[in-house]
């Protein structure tokens, strides 16, 4: 069967829907599958044995009726207590015995074919007890499998039909709507994959998983006559690393949106699932007649960021479930970038008709297709094709508090704190991933948690499950840059992480999944195999050797209510002492069944500091390799670049005003959080390409328009042209209050924010002066 019946498409038809009208007119079939059957004999629908497809008919009938096209014969249902319940062995299986460490030495390892009734009993058994999904049911054509041994049976497997949609694999893919309902049955899903819990065999899933793909097209041919072109899984990255299915060559494509078959109301009830996709026929795009994909796309830092396709670039064809909402998203980011913080009434300039638009795309119903993720795809694709072009990037981590404690009617905050009365704060935590080059340039965005804290779980934090702590979202940030190695082979990934980063669990993510690295502030002075604890050892470690850190200045602050007051420092350049060594990360006292991990701590402190500053003192765990004292200085510039994110949060709520936005439910509050996130983004990166590149054209950031503009500011206060970047980001700060003398440090993000909304008044007065746009 080269290509699938369209079944519904054939049936759809004015000719065939008169066809059918009359078989049922006739009443001599009293049931729908009678009907079906008559249909797929009339239609000529047989699969590839020669069998009818009433399966299939029936479900296009279905269809039919709701669309009013005619009435079936009605519904038997079974009486009280006939549902069919599958059938079992009666009693449970043994466990396996004697189950060696290593796969290689598992006696007897073979897969058994479930084909007859007993081992149909066994395999739902096993999947009944030990399986979170079930035994089933399993849809479409099926293929079922026991992992059989002389220690006992040591899992399942089970194959049927494959998603009907996804978007992330259909991407991959490259076919379009008519060539997936015509080949869709040459994809197999694999629905049911199990190791028994009791087995503790090193290598063992990904050697079953290599043994069942290399005869699953034979299998499979032999029993519906014909073969598989792909298997295609999918992995709860909550609760699974997926490393089998790495360790087997399977690839990785996105991720599933939390529908399931089932989900007619977009109701979103399952997690979202990693999806893994698996080539049985290496010419499998041939046969589907799909090109090869493009190689993939490198960018310079700069590239398409200039003002007037820039929003085009990070955000358009955003997967939204409506090509208008993806157009409203661009024009919507493209405006709200021209004047940072305002409100989108008064960025419009009275035009309601985009007023409604915009305030349409935000107060979208809250199980739309209009999510958090959805906005900020576009972006992630940018920003990983910006990291291709790096030899390593730092993927920095931080969570901030969005206080929303003044609107009393929003819906879906959580918890975010409690005042001096107890009372608590309603707002949101976000959590994200900022891609960093060696050079501190911020390459975009990786990824975004935005979530309503809840109250801490009573009992002992110890007892509470890792996933249902604040901690988890940087094992999830973590586990989201290891899937995103694979598409980066030529860049080494860091992720640096602060403090509240220190805790076991995250370590023993990553010796798991070894593809990115971990860079630590470490905060708890834990007991190590010496006498000393961890701080102390090192300090006593040899002296390896001394650097220069600049420390940036800061300016006063007084005791606010959420904040605690901050004195004044001076900018200076610290001169530090450094050393490195290795230790040993014992297990916390509930996880003593795990082996210790092996790491480095770097060690920075300032010996002299000035009179009345506060020393400088850095213990850095890693896993990074440090064997010299370049490494080791290495670990410390990456670490300095972390308060690259710091910058980026002051950006977003001084910037951007992400918590005076007014909105009525949670859902709604990150849509406008996910704009502004990037919006933030691309402030932050002009201010910095004009401070560290200077020599570039001012093309790179601005349009024709806003170099006309600054040209004429320019040469009417006689400073020099805006032609290099660097001179155009000193006039915009300029614009915003920025003086420039001799002593002045290098303008910030804030001159730059509101110098470039005043830049674009400057555009939009200069338009309605001269429409041809001539000085």
């Amino acid at each position: 069967m080269d290509e699938q019946n369209l079944i519904k498409r054939t049936l759809a038809q004015a000719d065939s829907i008169e066809i059918i009208r009359e078989l049922l007119a006739n009443k001599v079939h009293a049931h729908r599958s009678a009907v079906a059957r008559a249909v797929c004999q009339h239609f000529g629908f047989h699969d590839a044995r020669g069998q009818m497809q009433t399966g299939g008919c029936v479900k296009a009938l279905r269809e039919l009726e709701r669309a009013g096209h005619f009435v079936l014969p009605a519904v038997h249902h079974r009486g009280p207590g006939s549902q069919r319940t599958p059938r079992r062995v009666g009693e449970p299986l043994p466990a396996p015995h004697e189950v060696p460490a290593q796969a290689g030495e598992v006696r007897g390892l073979a897969l058994v074919v479930v084909d007859e009734v007993q081992q149909m009993r066994v395999w739902n058994e096993l999947m009944l007890c030990e399986h979170p999904q079930g035994a089933g049911p399993l849809v479409g054509a099926q293929m079922r499998y026991l992992i059989d041994s002389e220690h006992g049976y040591l899992g399942a497997l089970g194959f049927g039909a494959s998603a009907l949609q996804l978007a992330a694999r259909d991407r991959w893919i490259g076919w379009d709507a008519l060539t997936r309902r015509a080949h869709l049955h040459r994809v197999v899903g694999m629905n049911r994959f199990l190791i028994r819990g009791a087995v503790r065999c090193h290598n063992l899933a990904s050697c079953v998983l290599g043994m069942v793909l290399r005869r699953l097209g034979d299998d499979f041919e032999a029993r519906y006559a014909y073969r598989p072109w792909l298997v295609e899984s999918f992995v709860d990255t909550e609760r699974f690393a997926g490393t089998c299915y790495r360790a087997a060559n399977w690839v990785a494509v996105g991720h599933t949106q939390g529908r399931g078959r089932q989900d007619r109301h977009t109701q979103r009830a399952k997690t979202v699932k990693a999806i893994y996709l698996y080539a049985l026929q290496a010419d499998w795009r041939q046969r589907l007649g799909v090109p090869e994909p493009a190689a993939a796309l490198t960018l310079g830092v700069g590239d398409g960021l200039d003002g007037e396709g820039w929003a085009q670039q990070e955000f358009g064809g955003a997967s939204l479930g409506d090509r208008r909402l993806s157009e409203r998203l661009v024009d919507s980011a493209r405006r709200l970038a021209l004047m940072p913080g305002r409100a989108f009434c008064a960025v419009a300039k009275g035009d309601s008709a985009a007023v409604k638009a915009h305030y349409r795309f935000i107060d979208q119903p809250d199980d739309s297709a209009v999510t958090l993720e959805a906005i900020l795809a576009p972006h992630h694709e940018r920003t990983v094709q910006r990291m291709r072009s790096q030899h390593s990037v730092l993927c920095i981590q931080d969570g901030t508090d969005l206080n929303y404690n003044g609107l009393a009617q929003c819906n879906g905050l959580g918890e975010i704190g409690t005042n001096q009365t107890g009372a608590s704060s309603g707002g949101l935590h976000l959590h994200t991933t900022l891609a960093v080059s060696l050079e501190g340039l911020p390459l975009g965005l990786l990824g975004a948690q935005c979530s309503a804290p809840e109250p801490r779980p009573a009992g002992k934090a110890s007892a509470i499950p890792i996933e249902q702590k604040k901690t988890f979202a940087w094992i999830k940030g973590l586990r989201e840059c290891v899937e995103l190695s694979s598409e980066l082979p030529d860049t080494h990934l860091i992720c640096v992480m602060d403090r509240e980063a220190d805790f076991f669990e995250l370590f023993d993510e990553q010796r798991q999944r070894r593809r990115v690295d971990l860079l630590v502030r470490a905060k708890h002075n834990r007991v190590t195999s010496e006498t000393l604890n961890l701080f102390e050892a090192v300090r006593q470690s040899p002296l390896c050797g001394e650097r220069s850190i600049p420390v940036p200045r800061q300016s006063a602050r007084p005791k606010k209510s959420k904040q605690k007051a901050r004195e004044k420092r001076e900018a200076r350049m610290a001169q530090v002492a450094l050393r490195y060594r290795q230790i040993e990360l014992r297990p916390p006292p509930t996880q003593q069944d795990k082996e210790p991990i092996s790491l480095t701590i770097v060690h920075v402190v300032e010996p002299a500091p000035p009179e009345g500053a506060k020393a400088l003192e850095w213990f850095l765990l890693t896993t990074c390799e440090v064997s010299t004292v370049e490494q080791a200085h290495s670990c410390l510039r990456c670490y300095a670049l972390r308060w690259r994110i710091e910058d980026w949060h002051r950006v977003l709520k001084s910037g951007c005003a992400i918590e005076d936005l007014q909105h009525q439910s949670a859902e709604r509050l990150k849509r406008a959080i996910g704009i502004n996130l990037v919006i933030a983004w691309r402030i932050m990166l002009m201010t910095l390409l004009g401070r560290q590149s200077l020599e570039l054209p001012a093309e790179v950031l601005f349009s024709d328009l806003e170099i006309k503009v600054l040209n004429a500011y320019a040469k009417k206060n006689r400073i020099d042209q805006p032609n290099l970047l660097g001179n155009a980001v000193r006039i915009v700060a300029r614009l915003g209050g920025y003086i420039g003398r001799k002593s002045d440090p290098p303008p910030g993000h804030q001159l730059m924010w509101h110098g470039y909304a005043y830049l674009r008044l400057m555009c939009d007065g200069f338009s309605l002066r001269d429409p041809e746009g001539d000085p």
